[in-house]
C-alpha cells in the first residue's frame, strides 16, 4: 500500500473491541491506584506507554513499579480483544528512541474467543483490591497451581511462601519498611496526594472507603500501607481471621521487558484468582527499598528478581465464576 493513501477502514466489529478494551485497561491494578499510562487507539492500533506526569518520584524513581503497572494495562487490553472476538498482535518496546512506549498492539484478525478468555474477561470487572484481613485461607491446591502457572504463561514466576517462618520473615520486611516510611515526611506527602475522601468520584487513586475498619485491624503481621495516615495499622484481628497466602511475583532478570513481563503476569494471576473466589492484597513497601528488595532477592527467591509481594485468601464477598470452580468449593 503506497503510504501516501489512507489506512483502509477498521472491519465492524474490530472498532467496537478496541474501545472495549481501552476502556478495560483503566481497571488494572496499579501503584497508589495512579493508573499511570496512556492506552490510546489509532485505527485498528492501541498504544500503551508511561505518563510521566504519574511517576512516583519518592515510592518508585527508577519507573519499575510504573512499568509493572503498564503491563498490567496491556495485558487487560489483549485479554478484552480476545474476548471480543479479536485476535492481538503485541510488538512490546518496539521503538528504542521512544523508551515511554511500551508496546503496540494491533487487531490482527479474527478469532474465537476460549472459555478462559471469557473467563479472564469477566473477572476485569469483579476484581478488588483486598484490604484488611481475610476471613479465610487458599486452601485449594488446584487453584494455587492454577495461579502459578498464570504467571508462567507471562514469563514470570509465582512463589507461595508455605513455610510460615518465612512468611512471618517477610511480614517483618514489610513491617520494618511501612514504619520506615511512616516516619518520612517525602512519602507521606507523597501519598496523601493520592487518597480520595469518601464518595469522591475521581476513580484515581486510593478511596477511604476501601480502608478496612478501625474495628477489624490490630498491631500484628503485614502492616497496610498508610494510607490512612494513622488510621491504618496492621492486617491481622483477634477474631479468627487469617493473613492468607504469602507469594512474591519475580522475574529472571530487572530490564524494561521484565517488567512488562511481571506486569502481564500480575494481571494474570489476580484476574485466574478473582474467577476462582481468591482476593488479593498487595505489600511492596519493602521493595522500593533497594537494600531489602536485594535481600529478598537473595534469601526467598533465589537469586530472582522480585517484582511484587501479595497476599491472596478467601473474601466473604468472593465467589467462583460459574468457568472456574475450586474442587473444594464447598467446604
Amino acid at each position: 500500500m503506497n503510504l501516501q493513501e489512507p489506512a483502509p477502514p477498521t472491519p465492524p466489529g474490530v472498532g467496537s473491541a478496541l474501545d472495549a478494551a481501552v476502556q478495560a485497561a483503566a481497571r488494572a491494578p496499579s501503584v497508589y491506584g495512579t493508573r499511570p499510562w496512556t492506552v490510546r487507539r489509532a485505527g485498528d492500533l492501541i498504544t500503551v506507554g508511561t505518563d510521566p506526569d504519574r511517576l512516583l518520584p519518592v515510592a518508585d524513581p527508577d519507573a519499575r513499579q510504573q512499568v509493572v503497572s503498564c503491563g498490567a494495562a496491556l495485558f487487560t487490553v489483549v485479554v478484552a480483544l480476545r474476548a471480543h472476538g479479536v485476535r492481538p498482535a503485541v510488538r512490546e518496546l518496539p521503538d528504542p528512541d521512544r523508551p515511554g512506549l511500551l508496546a503496540e498492539v494491533l487487531a490482527a484478525e479474527a478469532a474465537e474467543p476460549t472459555a478462559e478468555d471469557r473467563m479472564l474477561y469477566e473477572s476485569i470487572a469483579l476484581r478488588r483490591t483486598h484490604r484488611g484481613p481475610f476471613p479465610g485461607d487458599v486452601d485449594d491446591v488446584r487453584t494455587v497451581r492454577a495461579l502459578v502457572s498464570a504467571a508462567s504463561a507471562e514469563g514470570a514466576v509465582l512463589r507461595p511462601l508455605g513455610d510460615e517462618r518465612l512468611m512471618r520473615s517477610l511480614a517483618g520486611l514489610v513491617a520494618a519498611a511501612e514504619f520506615l516510611h511512616r516516619c518520612e515526611r517525602d512519602t507521606g506527602e507523597e501519598l496523601a496526594r493520592w487518597v480520595r475522601a469518601p464518595g469522591t468520584a475521581d476513580p484515581d487513586g486510593v478511596h477511604a472507603e476501601d480502608f478496612p475498619p478501625p474495628d477489624r485491624v490490630a498491631d500484628a503481621l503485614f502492616p497496610d500501607r498508610d494510607y490512612g495516615r494513622g488510621r491504618v495499622r496492621g492486617m491481622l484481628d483477634p477474631h479468627g481471621d487469617v493473613a492468607g497466602t504469602a507469594v512474591l511475583l519475580t522475574t529472571a532478570g530487572d530490564g524494561r521487558a521484565d517488567r512488562l513481563a511481571a506486569g502481564r503476569a500480575l494481571q494474570r494471576v489476580l484476574l485466574t484468582a478473582t474467577a476462582g473466589g481468591v482476593s488479593s492484597a498487595f505489600h511492596t513497601q519493602p521493595l522500593e527499598e533497594p537494600h531489602l528488595r536485594a535481600f529478598i532477592g537473595a534469601r526467598l527467591c533465589d537469586g530472582a528478581c522480585p517484582q511484587m509481594i501479595l497476599r491472596l485468601g478467601r473474601d466473604r464477598e468472593a465467589r467462583p465464576h460459574r468457568l472456574f470452580a475450586p474442587v473444594e468449593e464447598g467446604r
